[in-house]
């Protein structure tokens, strides 16, 4: 299934991820808790010596080293190099019929890790990740012994540092693995799936297939739908591929395809929010007229004889869904609209009076606020052609200006007020974004945009 929109993270947008991931992991390791120690060790002519380590303390862990990288068709691989620890405690030694305690200092370098990440999605298209391997090579501890019998545990101080580098080796990917279930996946099921956005419509972001790495990013394909939620129908066309560009500029990249913004023409259809009436307190005080059959008997002069000086109403709507294409040189459409014209009686019932059909050319801008997607409608001259009518044939061109200052100055300024509101994008918890790119490609709108975590 073609998604109808993608998100791309590109390598800068890992790595930015990957900085916070660290800092995160670097604080869960600060926090390893490390068992007690004890065992008996033949050292020399001394004999049989038992010692006991103990109070094990964690000073500190610095992960300053680390790099992520996208495995094609595998997933995510995070490298860490040259981490280092520092931790202490107390020991206790009994030999013969010697007892003694003290204290140590050990220093863990050369610490590295290896973690790579399987991706994937469940039952409801939410985004999946856990740790398919991790390693931990620790090349380097060193231990030192204070107290009056420190010279003795310096002599068997090998057996002891092998026992520490065999636990946190361990450790170590404990606390990955731990800190991917607990804090990684926790925060990539915030991505909404399905996001609600108004009364009458939603949008579905589900994935249609697990997030797929290639060499330079990471892709996620998204349903991309709108639906109306009172009753989600099939929609009746599908998404074309996205031929997406490999731009590299941003973090983070949206493809909207022309499927995402028709499903929005096909839900607001079907849910019925496609009907618009206009009145007489909605027509601005300059526009230099009264909506009354007066007005139009200039152009319907039985018009004046059936309903002399009454007060009118139109009902817009779309006869179908309206439909958008996008090329380089951005959105356009040709919405038909049915304007139905009617006589405000003295009972205040409805009189039928025509029906017109509208055509506009209707082009599109579109932007990027606060994590939504904005536009703004320009249009271009309209067009009329008469569809039905009880007050008898007329011509509809010597009505063309009145019908176009109608539409202009009342149904377009509702239209934008909404398309002002926006649509939000797919993004996880505390995301900002900054820096937008908005671009126009054949069939999609790429939009890009630089990535800010807000810490909780």
């Amino acid at each position: 299934t073609n998604p109808g929109f993608v998100v791309r993270i590109t390598q800068a947008g890992l790595d930015y991820a990957h900085q916070h991931g660290i800092a995160i992991l670097e604080k869960e390791l600060a926090q390893l808790k490390l068992p007690d120690i004890s065992g008996d060790s033949r050292v020399g002519r001394v004999g049989k010596v038992r010692y006991e380590l103990s109070r094990l303390r964690l000073r500190d862990f610095h992960l300053p080293y680390s790099r992520i990288t996208p495995i094609s068709n595998v997933g995510l691989q995070v490298s860490i190099s040259n981490a280092f620890a520092e931790l202490d405690g107390d020991w206790r030694v009994k030999f013969l019929f010697v007892r003694d305690h003290g204290s140590f200092d050990l220093k863990v370098e050369n610490v590295y890790i290896k973690i790579s990440l399987r991706l994937g999605s469940d039952a409801t298209g939410k985004p999946t990740v856990s740790t398919s391997e991790c390693r931990t090579r620790i090349s380097k501890v060193r231990v030192h012994f204070s107290g009056r019998l420190g010279w003795l545990y310096n002599l068997f101080h090998r057996a002891i540092e092998s026992r520490f580098r065999k636990i946190l080796e361990d450790k170590v990917c404990d606390i990955v693995e731990e800190s991917v279930k607990n804090e990684l996946q926790t925060y990539v099921q915030t991505l909404p799936v399905t996001a609600r956005i108004d009364a009458k419509t939603g949008i579905d972001y589900s994935l249609v297939a697990p997030p797929r790495a290639t060499a330079q990013s990471l892709d996620a394909d998204l349903k991309g739908e709108f639906y109306s939620l009172a009753h989600r129908s099939t929609v009746p066309f599908s998404p074309l591929p996205l031929a997406f560009p490999s731009d590299h500029e941003r973090m983070v990249y949206f493809g909207a395809s022309s499927y995402f913004f028709n499903t929005a023409g096909v839900a607001y259809h079907e849910a019925g929010a496609l009907v618009f009436e206009i009145t007489e307190d909605m027509i601005p005080k300059d526009a230099g007229f009264s909506l009354e059959t007066s007005i139009f008997s200039a152009f319907i002069p039985q018009l004046e004889e059936m309903y002399p000086n009454m007060p009118m109403k139109f009902r817009l709507s779309t006869p179908t869904a309206p439909f958008l294409t996008i090329g380089p040189g951005g959105i356009s459409l040709k919405p038909i609209v049915d304007a139905q014209a009617y006589a405000i009686l003295p009972d205040s019932s409805l009189a039928p009076l025509f029906l017109l059909s509208l055509v506009r050319n209707v082009s599109a801008v579109i932007n990027v606020r606060s994590g939504r997607i904005v536009g703004n409608l320009d249009v271009g001259r309209i067009r009329l052609s008469l569809k039905d009518s009880a007050v008898g044939t007329f011509e509809v061109r010597m009505m063309q200006s009145l019908m176009n200052i109608l539409t202009s100055n009342t149904l377009l300024p509702r239209l934008n007020a909404r398309l002002d509101e926006g649509f939000p994008l797919p993004l996880l918890d505390r995301i900002q974004l900054s820096n937008i790119l908005v671009r126009f490609h054949q069939n999609f709108l790429l939009l890009g945009a630089d990535v800010h975590f807000q810490p909780q």
